[in-house]
């Protein structure tokens, strides 16, 4: 793994992601119309009634909790991870949704919103190895395999009436209009984010998935957005892999993630 594409990436990622980051590594802290969304790899189905949003009591309810997702720790977003929408700017307006649902952020009509993160735990091969004893080879391949973990920061949003539907079409037609890419500035720091590649997802109501890359000084590093609507709740899935960021691993959507809070919003 090239530790300056490691680092600039790092640099480059959205707060959140970072924060997803720092976890992964032992650190710890507590959604147009149907051709639109059928074009962001998403199944659709517009609902035949305004929905009733959840109460904060029900969305909490229906939140991933540890245990949810197999192999995978599950514990609350923290005070660092929020980011308010008005924290959130971006240099081509049609682009906002996307960058709202990187960084967790609800869209006008939310009611009621949660927040987890939902990391990958270590596999555990029964065959440690101190550094000395390993063979030519095995200590990169070690060193790749401890940083190919995926984070993900899930925020479950409730939204009243058609508000998760337009929610969750405004995020699909940004997606599809801003695949050339487009830059959001957090905190004063900005991502770049180079292009936007749909994805194959299922789930609930319909679904939509992306590759987001981001770049920094030329040096490249993927993310998965997801987007998931049932009735009037949306969730969005943001992940980052630190190994896929320095090239030597490919990541996926995190499918397993998505059906947990799929079947728990069931």
């Amino acid at each position: 793994m090239r530790a300056t594409a490691v680092r600039r990436t790092a640099l480059a990622a959205s707060a959140a992601a970072l924060a997803l980051l720092a976890t992964a590594c032992g650190g710890t802290s507590d959604a147009d119309k149907k051709d639109d969304k059928d074009a962001a790899g998403g199944s659709s189905s517009a609902p035949k009634a305004p929905a009733e949003a959840l109460t904060a009591a029900e969305l909490e309810k229906a939140t991933l909790a540890q245990g949810d997702v197999k192999g995978r720790k599950v514990t609350k977003a923290g005070p660092a991870d929020e980011v308010p929408a008005d924290g959130v700017t971006v240099d081509k307006e049609a682009c906002l949704p996307v960058a709202h649902a990187m960084f967790g952020v609800a869209q006008k009509g939310s009611v009621a919103t949660t927040k987890r993160k939902v990391i990958d735990e270590p596999k555990a091969d029964g065959k440690k190895k101190s550094l000395e004893d390993l063979a030519d080879g095995e200590a990169e391949d070690a060193f790749k395999d401890a940083f190919d973990l995926t984070s993900t920061f899930v925020a479950l949003n409730s939204y009243e009436g058609t508000a998760g539907p337009d929610a969750f079409a405004a995020l699909t037609k940004a997606a599809a209009e801003c695949a050339g890419g487009f830059t959001a500035t957090v905190a004063g720091t900005p991502t770049k984010v180079a292009s936007i590649a749909e994805e194959k997802v299922t789930g609930g109501d319909e679904a939509a998935a992306w590759t987001v890359t981001s770049e920094d000084d030329g040096d490249k590093a993927p993310f998965k957005l997801v987007a998931l609507r049932k009735e009037g709740a949306v969730a969005t899935f943001f992940s980052f892999n630190l190994a896929a960021a320095g090239g030597d691993v490919t990541f996926e959507v995190p499918a397993e993630v998505v059906a947990a809070q799929d079947e728990k919003l069931a």
